[in-house]
């Protein structure tokens, strides 16, 4: 039996107050309660998981302050990711939170190397059409693939024209799977585990034709 039984209702309930008090004190006085029903449940999550998918990094619960004008210390949600980079990164995605769950495969933001192949890849008919029929064939199976972090470019991006039959996907910085869940009861259940398998697998298509597409970056971009 898996040890992953679900995300216990304290978990919710614990960012819920994290919101309204996210402060040094709340946490030291609650940390026994992250620990036994947020990090515990995320690390068995993770362990089954990364049979799968390969290894997954969780999030540390410290938010980085330095350079932002919030200076709350604490993130109000869980997470993991496959990847380390923020920017340029191709990979898993999971976070919870007070309001649910959200999950995802893709690039959520490309640095200019990926973004010079992506585009070059988008414009080629062959793997630009591929590339159409898999965002359809997705969308049909509830798995909508986004343009990622970012908003599109509002003009066609240099050397593509405007009239260009792909330039909605060629205004685009990244290229990602989302699921959204609003809390719900299932989600304090083993069900947890198989709606985030399905989502991460049901992205297989676009983790194929970006692996394919964007390639792996320079040494200097990791």
């Amino acid at each position: 039996m898996s040890s992953f039984q679900g995300f216990p209702r304290g978990l919710f309930e614990f960012f819920t107050e994290l919101q309204a008090d996210n402060s040094k004190v709340f946490w030291q006085t609650n940390k026994h309660r992250y620990e036994h029903d947020v990090r515990t449940p995320m690390h068995a999550l993770l362990s089954e998981l990364t049979d799968e998918f390969g290894p997954l990094r969780m999030f540390r619960p410290n938010r980085d302050v330095r350079f932002s004008t919030d200076k709350s210390p604490y993130k109000l949600w869980t997470g993991a990711t496959s990847e380390a980079r923020a920017v340029g990164g191709v990979g898993y995605y999971l976070e919870v939170s007070a309001t649910g769950i959200v999950t995802g495969y893709g690039a959520m933001l490309m640095v200019p190397e990926q973004l010079r192949r992506y585009r070059a890849a988008i414009d080629n008919e062959k793997s630009g059409s591929q590339f159409e029929e898999l965002v359809d064939s997705l969308a049909e199976r509830s798995l909508s693939v986004s343009h990622g972090a970012e908003d599109p470019l509002k003009t066609a991006p240099r050397g593509y024209t405007a009239n260009h039959p792909r330039i909605r996907h060629l205004r685009w910085k990244g290229a990602a799977v989302i699921q959204e869940w609003p809390k719900d009861d299932w989600m304090h259940s083993p069900r947890t585990l198989d709606a985030i398998r399905r989502v991460w697998h049901g992205a297989d298509p676009l983790k194929s034709w970006l692996e394919t597409h964007l390639g792996e970056l320079p040494q200097e971009q990791h």
